[in-house]
């Protein structure tokens, strides 16, 4: 009885011997690539880690803050992770200076349901992306003065601002907590603030000129976003200070800070701007370190 021998399979490229000069024939076998296999992994709020991670980032602020001279305060929100930190953030007796000019816009718009005349637009552009105020006096009479924003501010809750008295826009107090009010107002809506009225108002944010973009950009990551306003002004009746602000929106992957630094009593502008970064980088830098996750696998067995 003949017998048949079943060798195994195997996947190589065969290769049959020939005489002379001629090459070999080569027969390829298909190789089937390795099928890969996702892992499966939860994840978890570290919130001990959380704890820790926002006391030292508070204390490394209290720090840099007690080393720099004048009066500061902060606060900041990120609106995906919910974290909030901050300093003094409803100190509300702090001058904005150019930084009301984006109330002027939103109140504006707000009574004006986002249709602004050409004429309008220009002096808008012209007063948030360059900082004119000769277009904020024009606009500022516009909403009304004092009574207008008065008016503003209740609808859309900002609780801690006063305008400035009479004409002087500039005047206008605020607090950190209320900058960020208003920022949340900017982005998520609210205080009779259409989508398109937004849409003017951050695209405006976003395109200030480059020499007045300094402040809390510093908080942006490479690629992130920023959309903000600044305010400085030289304090001849108080010791020959200055007031110096900066408050915005920092967005990108996984992110969207709004962040305001408010100073005064500040020996010189420049000083004030490197009070502001430095705060704003600190935010920006560790901000991840505040909402730390645990990751683990899957469990192997189904739950019953």
């Amino acid at each position: 009885m003949r017998r048949e021998w079943l060798w195994p399979v195997l996947v190589v490229t065969l290769v049959t011997a020939g005489c002379g000069q001629e090459r070999a024939p080569v027969v390829s076998v298909a190789v089937q690539a390795p099928v890969k296999v996702a892992r499966c992994l939860l994840k978890f709020p570290d919130k001990r880690a959380g704890v820790v991670a926002r006391a030292r980032l508070e204390r490394d602020i209290a720090r840099y803050v007690h080393g720099r001279p004048g009066r500061i305060v902060y606060g900041a929100l990120d609106l995906v992770s919910g974290i909030r930190v901050g300093q003094g953030e409803h100190e509300h007796d702090l001058i904005t200076a150019s930084g009301a000019k984006v109330d002027i816009l939103a109140a504006l718009l707000s009574r004006k349901d986002g249709r602004l005349g050409e004429g309008e637009l220009d002096l808008a552009t012209r007063m948030i992306t360059e900082s004119d105020n000769s277009a904020a006096d024009a606009l500022w009479s516009r909403v009304g003065a004092g009574g207008g924003m008065s008016e503003f501010y209740r609808r859309i809750g900002l609780r801690e601002t006063t305008p400035g008295p009479s004409k002087y826009w500039g005047g206008t107090t605020t607090s950190p907590a209320d900058r960020i009010r208003l920022l949340r107002a900017l982005v998520k809506g609210g205080g009779g603030l259409s989508a398109a009225d937004r849409r003017t108002v951050l695209g405006l944010m976003e395109r200030v000129q480059q020499d007045q973009a300094w402040g809390v950009s510093a908080a942006a990551r490479a690629g992130d976003r920023v959309a903000l306003k600044n305010g400085w002004t030289p304090r001849p009746f108080i010791h020959n200070t200055w007031a110096v602000t900066s408050y915005g929106r920092v967005s990108g992957p996984g992110r969207e800070l709004l962040v305001s630094v408010q100073t005064d009593r500040q020996p010189g502008e420049g000083t004030g701007i490197q009070t502001i970064e430095g705060i704003a980088r600190l935010i920006g830098a560790r901000l991840d370190d505040l909402s730390p996750v645990i990751t683990r696998p899957c469990p192997t067995e189904p739950i019953a």
